[in-house]
């Protein structure tokens, strides 16, 4: 997330600049005649709502729906709580710093809004990375079940604790400091850098570093490799698919394989799209001898436009999975727009890897029945024909490609099911 209090601090550096060549305020603009003054405000009232909206809608769906609670999802959660620390934290403040030219809030909310936002910053791009490992896991080996519900929860976990520890510095570093123009008009500002210092210039270079390559190049690199590799083996499955005498159970596996993969590129292109203004701003600025002479119309472009899309992706991830989820679509409009879920999303009977199971191996059905309990059927894959009954009534047909069975489960009636065999034998349970 771009840090308002930078942007606070090159927007000073410039004023200083212009004051210092000049020895004159006449090419100071005031914030009253600069259009972003205006348009900056907007912008940030409009991903405030829509991100405390999107974001709580998300959380809301996955406590209060059993069936949205897999892998995936589970992952998504922790990118909607990052991006709602974010906003409640940093958006506010950040929406005001076009229009007010001081900061006005003290060291102590100079530490929390640096302290959030790179917690927010570190959660998402972990995230990310980890949830393309375990969609390449799933596509590599689709029959080996690496990742649970238990490891999810332990690793979005590790994640958080790894991204506070390294939004530390900006806790303990990030403090207000002062400059007097040369009109002696003091204006106070705060910093992720700390106060002056002799040494706060080669610090400042290599916090902007780091956090390109720890936030943004590195988390780039690994899941660009990760995805070049889930590429090779998906068209690779597709020749043995098409090679073989594949059941409808290995095309749907598949085809759910690719859905989830596609869903998490959108995630992965629109965060480092969003945020790839501010680091090449960052990067200029910072490393760039003549920045401060260079400095022109494009580049005051491409900073405001970075600080206002690496906000906006906060907003952004809620309407992505809105256009590309139907289970998810289906719940966003019954919470939203008061829409009576579809009976398939209200009985729990469906089949989807974001939205019932989020295990790429196994096509889940549910169905609930009129009485306490429910029946579920689960269809898998597997080299084994094991029929097991759980304490839950759950039945398990384990299907074979190369051999000639094949098992229908019929519902007749709220009490009882009847499983029709191939051989022409039926079965009451």
């Amino acid at each position: 997330m771009l840090s308002p209090t930078e942007t606070v601090l090159d927007l000073l550096n410039l004023t200083l600049k212009n004051d210092t060549v000049n020895k004159t305020d006449d090419d100071y603009i005031p914030y009253g005649q600069r259009p972003e003054t205006y348009i900056v405000p907007v912008v940030f009232l409009i991903i405030f709502v829509v991100g405390v909206i999107g974001n709580g809608t998300l959380v809301i769906i996955f406590f209060r729906h059993r069936s949205m609670r897999n892998i995936p999802n589970t992952y998504i959660l922790s990118l909607a709580m990052a991006d709602l620390l974010v906003i409640i934290v940093c958006v506010p403040l950040a929406s005001i710093l076009y229009t007010v030219e001081a900061w006005p809030w003290g060291s102590t909310m100079c530490r929390v809004t640096e302290f959030a936002k790179d917690i927010s910053i570190g959660v998402s791009v972990f995230t990310l990375t980890a949830l393309s490992g375990e969609r390449y896991c799933a596509i590599v080996n689709p029959l080996r079940k690496i990742q649970t519900k238990p490891l999810t929860v332990f690793t979005a976990s590790m994640i958080w604790l790894l991204a506070l520890l390294f939004a530390l510095p900006a806790a303990i570093i990030s403090d207000t400091d002062t400059e007097v123009l040369s009109n002696n008009k003091e204006i106070a500002f705060c910093t992720p850098f700390g106060k002056n210092r002799t040494s706060r210039t080669m610090y400042t270079k290599y916090t902007v570093v780091g956090k390109a390559l720890i936030y943004y190049i590195i988390p780039l690199v690994v899941i660009g490799a990760l995805y070049l590799l889930m590429a090779h083996r998906l068209r690779k499955s597709a020749r043995e698919i098409t090679s073989e005498i594949a059941g409808p159970q290995s095309r749907n596996q598949a085809r759910a394989r690719r859905y989830v993969a596609r869903m998490v590129v959108v995630f992965v292109v629109v965060f480092f799209a969003c945020f790839f203004p501010y680091h090449v701003f960052q990067l200029w600025f910072h490393l760039h001898p003549k920045a401060m002479d260079d400095f022109d119309q494009f580049w005051n472009i491409l900073r405001i436009v970075g600080f206002c899309t690496s906000f906006f992706n906060s907003c952004v991830n809620p309407v992505a999975l809105y256009c590309v989820s139907g289970v998810f679509r289906e719940h966003f409009n019954h919470y939203l727009c008061c829409r009576p879920l579809n009976s398939q999303f209200r009985s729990g009977y469906h089949s989807s890897v974001v939205g019932a199971g989020g295990d790429t191996t196994v096509v889940s059905l549910r169905r609930s029945i009129h009485n306490p309990h429910r029946s579920s059927i689960h269809i898998n894959n597997s080299s084994s024909k094991t029929f097991n009954n759980n304490l839950h009534r759950q039945q398990s047909l384990q299907l074979k490609n190369n051999q000639q069975q094949y098992m229908l489960a019929v519902p007749p009636s709220p009490t009882e099911c009847m499983v029709i065999t191939s051989s022409g034998g039926s079965q009451k349970r």
